[in-house]
């Protein structure tokens, strides 16, 4: 991967005007505070580009980041994260085909030993009723948890994989990881918890978002790259994501 940031800058430039910056980051680099890890923000600051993360997503993610070139923006930008009216969505692939059409995992989540983010209960105490999972409340183990939602859309059944068009309603860290792994679909590649699995990057992509901005809202799209996509071999990525498209809309 190329850690030039002028090249790498221009490589992943999605929009940008004089309060923010979205880039197409790939899978492979941090956003920002990772330790002995080179990130974004640490390559722009020594560019002399100075960036505020909006929003983080997981270095093994690819996809759409959008970082504040001004103070002034970005506190307006993250309340609408803090608030969840900011909009978004991903793409995955993951194991197992024998999904719904359409799911919601409302599972809370909580930290294990090592600072491992877990579901905050038992795993034999997940119970699916029709497309919904969930814990009671009585299940749940000693300690804090943070109530957790996300939606996914089924576009594309390939073998025994799938492919997840998700959209995080709370954003806790790790959040969609984990949420599949624990209903038994974890993100192909993903270091965590497809531990056996050959693939060179785990299959998560932020793809869309959406949020309230001056002078007009934005509304960005990352299109994921080849490397996404060779963890679905024979797939027409086009077609899948026009699959995905319409599921926006459903």
């Amino acid at each position: 991967m190329d850690t030039d940031w002028a090249t790498l800058r221009r490589a992943c430039l999605l929009f940008e005007d004089d309060a923010v910056l979205a880039l197409n980051k790939p899978a492979g680099i941090s956003v920002t505070g990772e330790r002995h890890d080179t990130d974004l923000v640490e390559l722009a600051q020594a560019a002399g580009e100075t960036l505020y993360p909006v929003h983080r997503i997981d270095k093994v993610t690819s996809g759409l980041v959008l970082l504040a070139r001004e103070l002034a923006a970005h506190g307006p930008l993250t309340k609408q994260f803090a608030a969840r009216t900011a909009v978004k969505s991903y793409l995955a692939v993951v194991t197992g085909a024998d999904l719904p059409d359409h799911g919601v995992i409302e599972l809370p989540l909580g930290v294990g030993r090592k600072n491992r983010v877990r579901i905050a209960a038992p795993r034999e105490a997940i119970r699916r009723i029709d497309d919904r999972w969930s814990v009671a409340d009585g299940d749940l183990l000693p300690g804090r948890n943070y109530p957790s939602t996300t939606q996914f859309r089924t576009v594309h059944r390939a073998g025994e994989r799938a492919v997840l068009a998700i959209r995080p309603i709370t954003g806790r860290r790790h959040q969609i990881r984990v949420h599949l792994a624990w209903i038994g679909h974890a993100l192909v590649g993903d270091p965590l918890f497809d531990r056996g699995g050959t693939e060179p990057r785990t299959a998560l992509h932020s793809w869309k978002l959406h949020l309230d901005h001056e002078p007009a809202p934005l509304d960005l799209t990352a299109d994921p790259g080849a490397d996404f996509w060779a963890s679905l071999p024979g797939a027409h990525s086009d077609q899948v994501l026009r699959a995905a498209e319409a599921t926006q809309t459903a």
